[in-house]
């Protein structure tokens, strides 16, 4: 499969990502989405009027633009625009409440809020629909500007496990070196049509979606359905071939019969991706999904599975080769491969990627960037890296520290989603006077009344005996973020909320 971007070379700016395609095949169609498609002839006219948009409703290079706009091509085109006049982009998801939005507005204070239908947040900088129609139908081009590809062009919110999510911003460059690797490491070609279900206001989609696509000369496939019927219509409809989901997505289409003859790649990423999943959905669809671990600050992709159907149980595939990630100890001293520690990223020392990688520009705050002090970025998970295959354990941060032992969740959490009448499941601590911390389980059931007993007595099995929850609680759904990942954050305000569903299981005191 013939690449239009490969060998190793990135692209200037994203102002320069259409270029291979506009003189090779201007009209072969750039994106598809739910009110229509555009040739890259039409995405390039299209991110030009947007640029000359926002530079008339006073926008300059450093400001910030930010957009809380459905899956469709306005934002695809918006974002291309902010990028080609030197503004920093933030997507403020559409599912976030009113509060939430507010407070990431207020973060990164915007010059500019490109506001959909679901935009609920007080915003003086807020563009309506049809203010932002109006301000496409008479802009002006744009005036040249000189682009510096390592000034900030982006940022990404991370999923907010402390409760406070922190604005990671990243460089041109740095939002364009994933796409290049993933390109060339996958032999990505102009057949490649990949499609995503994710909501394009998370930074990390869109570099994976149109920044990636457009390197490898294919076509993004914007999904407006995350429900399994809507994403399997989406990928017979629209013929793709790599589809990037949730591991509850792709649990749920592992269950149907849909012809999805078409995928020839499956990326799980967001949240642990159990075997029985992958088996599962191989068996129902001759593809087996590609697991993958990634960072809001690395960005992107940091491990996945090989191209094929090579796998290792438990694990997150291979460290990309841009990447060299290893497991460290709590004074930072880099651990032998196999042994259990905190993750850092840290770019790679040989080969065709070597010395290109570099962190997050830092973190917005107050109005400008806080560097990220450290040679070897701490990603916060503890996890292994033996021959180059990643592990992740669990997050640092969560650990639950049970008379002195360390428990992670990720694990136990592991052996509770095997059962089959377990949907999703999440492990948290609880206060206890003598031990500090307790286990408790707050689950999700594809049916009826989950036996408590029968779950306990699976986890007694598989676990060592202080790491068994000694608390469950059944509930009708768990709280998950846009990407499909567990919302920790107030977790444990669940447990024992209603006396009817749950339990106490017999004290684990070893």
């Amino acid at each position: 499969m013939g690449t239009v971007n490969s060998g190793g070379r990135t692209p200037a700016s994203i102002a320069t990502i259409l270029d291979p395609m506009l003189s090779a095949r201007p009209e072969a169609t750039a994106i598809e989405a739910a009110s229509g498609a555009w040739s890259y002839r039409e995405l390039d006219e299209q991110a030009g009027r947007a640029a000359g948009a926002l530079w008339s409703l006073g926008v300059r290079p450093g400001d910030r633009v930010a957009a809380c706009l459905p899956n469709d091509l306005a934002i695809v085109a918006a974002f291309h625009g902010a990028q080609r006049i030197g503004a920093i982009w933030a997507g403020i998801g559409e599912a976030a409440s009113a509060g939430e939005q507010q407070s990431l507005c207020d973060l990164v204070e915007p010059s500019v809020v490109l506001a959909g239908p679901r935009f609920r947040a007080t915003a003086s900088a807020a563009v309506d629909p049809d203010r932002w129609a109006d301000a496409l139908a008479g802009a002006e081009p744009a005036p040249r500007v000189d682009i510096d590809p390592d000034a900030p062009a982006g940022i990404g919110f991370t999923s907010g496990t402390s409760g406070h999510p922190k604005a990671v911003v990243h460089s041109q460059r740095g939002m364009l070196l994933p796409g290049a690797v993933t390109v060339a490491t996958r032999g990505w070609g102009p057949e490649l049509r990949r499609g995503d279900s994710f909501a394009m206001t998370i930074l990390n989609m869109m570099i994976l979606s149109t920044l990636t696509t457009a390197q490898a000369g294919g076509c993004a496939v914007i999904m407006d359905r995350r429900d399994a019927a809507g994403v399997a219509e989406w990928i017979a409809a629209h013929r793709v071939t790599v589809w990037n989901g949730a591991p509850a997505q792709i649990y749920d289409l592992a269950r149907r019969t849909d012809d999805l003859g078409s995928l020839q790649e499956v990326w799980s990423g967001g949240s642990d991706t159990l075997d029985a999943v992958r088996t599962a959905f191989a068996d129902a669809h001759d593809v087996v999904p590609r697991v993958t671990y990634g960072l809001t600050e690395a960005p992107t992709v940091v491990s996945i599975d090989p191209p094929g159907a090579q796998w290792r149980s438990a694990t997150s595939g291979q460290v990309q080769p841009h990447l060299d990630v290893a497991a460290h100890d709590d004074s930072g001293r880099r651990l032998p491969p196999g042994e259990p520690g905190e993750l850092r990223l840290a770019p790679a020392t040989s080969g065709p990627w070597a010395h290109r990688w570099a962190p997050a520009l830092g973190h917005w705050d107050d109005g400008r960037v806080r560097p990220i002090d450290t040679a070897a970025l701490p990603t916060g998970d503890i996890g292994t890296v033996e021959d180059g295959w990643l592990r992740v354990i669990d997050r640092k941060k969560l650990v639950i520290i049970r008379g002195g032992a360390n428990v992670y969740p990720l694990e136990v959490e592991r052996v509770i989603a095997a059962h089959p009448e377990v949907a999703a499941v999440g492990v948290c601590a609880v206060p206890d006077e003598r031990l500090g911390q307790r286990v408790a389980a707050v689950v999700e059931s594809t049916g009826p009344a989950l036996d408590f007993a029968a779950l306990t007595e699976l986890c007694r099995r598989e676990l060592a005996g202080y790491k068994v929850p000694e608390s469950w609680t059944q509930v009708e759904t768990l709280p998950v973020n846009a990407m499909g990942k567990l919302q920790r954050t107030g977790l444990a305000d669940l447990v024992g909320r209603d006396p009817a569903t749950t339990t106490r299981a017999e004290r684990n005191d070893a």
